[in-house]
């Protein structure tokens, strides 16, 4: 077999304004952990959901200088303003109190490519298409600086995920096993992005040529398959949403908090989009680990041969082999829905509108005390977001060993993509 540098794969979750996380995580590598390791880390395959999926396209274009990218994407990050990026006056917010009541959108006239959704984004388009060099996505992969771009989307009609995919290799034929996946070969452009990003309800679909598409989290919120089926040995995986620790759980006041919410709608839309923006991270960790130890478990009992002969039967039965893999999670240790309450009620966003400073906390006293689900995934604000980014630095270089054990520079044998993760 012949051997190549280990392909890593940055998968990157959705989340709303919660994006700025993984930038402070990036932050991370290609600061401290590239000082550490004498040399920037390469990465080969980039996928991305909803917010992930901005700050996927952002990497992919600026991939050539590893150096400053995670650098210029904080300080994108760092200098939003929220009443840029979302209409919040007062004529903004009756329209969404209407469309809230039943009222219906005016329906999409020819040529237009936003249709629906409770606020006015046209701000956070224009921020979108603006901040990315769109051109130099498809330039970086043709000069090989990276190996494939994929980001997920939800196709309205039908509720299935597309992953779109730019590469300059060809893509794979064979996808996913799941028939309510599949994946099409794309220019990813900013409509593909901004699909990927129209978070259910409140931010209008996109359309991409006959179709409308919506928020890729709805079923694939951390895209490790893509990245897997695209050639990754090596997953670094950053998600958004923070694991409770048991200590957090038993906690009386938290549970009261979140009893004396719950009638409020605006609590209930939040956890309603946590549980529509789905993470399987955990679930597919544990399997690409149970794969892990199969194969390592077949390789002692049967022979160095037993990868290759199972892996035969495998790709006769089911279009595809499976291999080790290797990854690293990297997850908020604080909850951002908290970070974000806490965050206004300090009076630290930036925001000149009275409208827009009342309705910021309206939503934080609407919900738990100490947790505004709702409003983290909106708080598109760059005092927030920097505070974001301290924690994703802050986290990763809690992780700093297994960062760079994952960066390690080595050889491994050549594979063809493993079906590790739905």
């Amino acid at each position: 077999m012949a051997a190549h540098r280990p392909r890593l794969g940055l998968i990157l979750s959705g989340g709303g304004s919660r994006g700025a996380y993984e930038a402070g995580v990036l932050l991370f590598i290609r600061d401290r952990l590239a000082r550490r390791m004498g040399r920037q880390a390469p990465i080969d395959i980039i996928t991305g959901t909803s917010v992930g999926a901005i700050n996927a396209a952002f990497l992919a274009a600026t991939i050539e200088d590893p150096t400053h990218q995670a650098a210029r994407l904080c300080e994108t990050w760092r200098a939003l303003e929220i009443e840029k990026m979302i209409a919040l006056s007062g004529i903004d917010l009756v329209r969404s109190i209407r469309l809230l009541i039943g009222g219906n959108p005016a329906p999409p006239s020819p040529g237009t490519y936003r249709y629906g959704g409770v606020l006015e984004t046209t701000g956070l388009e224009r921020f979108v298409i603006r901040s990315i060099p769109w051109r130099c996505i498809r330039r970086n992969l043709l000069r090989g600086h990276l190996r494939a771009l994929a980001v997920s989307a939800t196709h309205v009609g039908s509720g299935h995920t597309i992953v779109f995919i730019d590469s300059a290799q060809p893509v794979p034929a064979a996808w996913s096993s799941d028939p309510f996946v599949t994946h099409r070969a794309a220019s990813i452009g900013p409509r593909h992005v901004l699909a990927s990003a129209a978070i259910p309800m409140l931010f209008p679909a996109v359309r991409i040529a006959d179709s409308f598409y919506t928020d890729g989290g709805l079923r694939q919120n951390t895209p490790m398959s893509p990245a897997i089926r695209l050639g990754a040995d090596r997953l670094l995986v950053v998600s958004l949403r923070h694991h409770e620790t048991p200590a957090e759980l038993a906690d009386p006041v938290r549970q009261r908090e979140r009893e004396v919410a719950y009638p409020r709608p605006l609590f209930m839309f939040g956890k309603a989009l946590n549980a529509l923006l789905l993470d399987h991270t955990d679930y597919d960790l544990d399997r690409m680990n149970r794969l892990n130890v199969i194969l390592d478990a077949g390789t002692r009992a049967f022979g160095p041969r037993f990868q290759e002969v199972i892996n035969a039967e495998l790709t006769r039965l089911r279009g595809a082999p499976i291999r080790p893999l290797e990854a690293v999670h990297v997850r908020p240790s604080a909850d951002i829905g908290e970070l974000a309450s806490d965050f206004v009620r300090r009076g630290r966003a930036r925001i000149n509108s009275r409208v827009a400073r009342r309705l910021l906390s309206r939503l934080a006293d609407s919900e738990s005390t100490h947790e505004s689900d709702a409003l983290s995934y909106l708080l598109f604000d760059g005092n927030f977001a920097g505070e974001l980014i301290d924690l994703g630095y802050r986290d990763a270089a809690a992780q700093e060993q297994e960062l760079a054990h994952l960066f390690r520079d080595e050889e491994v044998d050549e594979e063809e993509t493993a079906d590790a993760a739905s």
